[in-house]
């Protein structure tokens, strides 16, 4: 039984390491083929940065293990906003009471009751997937309409800006290194999603565990690592925006477009305990942030251990039950 623990967190490593090289490659070529650095911000880096998330999805679908693809984004979602951002406000002081993601805040918010509303009309299909991407569609271009029109009156420092947030950027990359990239993200990401599947529903099985809950807890964990790992650098740098920004934006392309996508390949079931518990676990934990986004509080070292053994709870729950 340790050899489909050891292929789990292989899958994992290989997703991860994958994922960045896609998004080096992708980020480099577009930007060498004269595609502006906002429009690859919006877009390149954002699907990139979810492709192991999404091939995760796709690949249990196919292996008709809807389960994990499910688990995996409301657990991910949950794990965002109580860990991921738990553990770095326990480490450094997070300044929120500086940020403004109010707008962002209320399209995930959105985002996130549009979901549990499908969910409550599942299983999750094509038309379902549907209405999931034309929502982010619409969200992107009015994101991509705001920024042009802040880089129309302020150029030079918007475009500064612009080159330095762009994940992954190298002027100076030679066409091979791109092409390097490329393929071993392709290459990659297929083969790192079919580890970490196949042995996560052996895991499951082995220990009568549903693959629902496998979903919630293991892969989403894992999956949120990146999340997790620019949120405590962003804390030691005391850039808050940037640590509440990136569980935002992650929150909300994980409900629509994951899902949407991955429901356009073959219909994702809703298990019951989603309905009962877990997608209201989901929205709870997403409110917690109010206090944060709307009042402008800090989130500090306490609140952090809140959310933190707020996470440990749910996790508990979910295990033994």
């Amino acid at each position: 039984m340790i050899l489909p623990f050891v292929y789990t967190g292989l899958g994992l490593v290989i997703l991860l390491l994958a994922g960045d090289a896609l998004v080096k490659g992708a980020v480099n070529l577009s930007l060498r083929l004269g595609i502006p650095a906002l429009i690859v911000s919006l877009t390149i880096v954002a699907f990139g940065t979810s492709a192991p998330e999404l091939l995760i999805g796709i690949k249990a679908v196919l292996d008709d293990a809807p389960g994990i693809a499910l688990g995996n984004v409301v657990g991910s979602n949950t794990a965002n906003v109580l860990l991921v951002l738990g553990i770095p406000a326990m480490i450094s002081v997070l300044h929120t009471s500086t940020c403004n993601t109010r707008k962002s805040f209320l399209y995930m918010i959105f985002a996130t009751l549009l979901f549990i509303g499908l969910a409550f009309l599942g299983p999750f299909t094509w038309w379902h997937g549907l209405i999931l991407l034309l929502v982010l569609s619409l969200i992107l271009g009015e994101q991509l309409i705001e920024a042009r029109r802040h880089r129309r009156q302020s150029k030079a420092e918007a475009a500064e800006a612009g080159e330095e947030e762009v994940e992954g950027a190298d002027p100076s990359m030679r066409w091979w290194k791109i092409i390097m990239f490329l393929l071993l993200g392709l290459i990659g990401l297929p083969l790192g999603a079919d580890l970490l599947v196949t042995n996560a529903v052996i895991i499951a099985t082995s220990f009568g565990v549903s693959e629902t809950v496998i979903g919630l807890t293991l892969v989403a964990i894992g999956t949120s690592l990146p999340e997790l790992a620019t949120t405590v650098m962003a804390a030691l740098r005391q850039q808050a925006a940037v640590a509440l920004g990136n569980v935002i934006g992650s929150n909300m392309f994980n409900l629509l477009a994951i899902i949407g996508i991955t429901s356009l390949v073959g219909a994702i079931p809703v298990d019951a305990s989603f309905l009962r518990f877990d997608l209201w676990v989901m929205l709870g934990a997403s409110l917690i942030l109010i206090p944060f986004v709307f009042f402008r509080f800090d989130m500090g070292r306490r609140v952090g251990a809140l959310l933190t053994g707020a996470y440990v709870v749910y996790l508990v729950v979910l295990l033994t039950n």
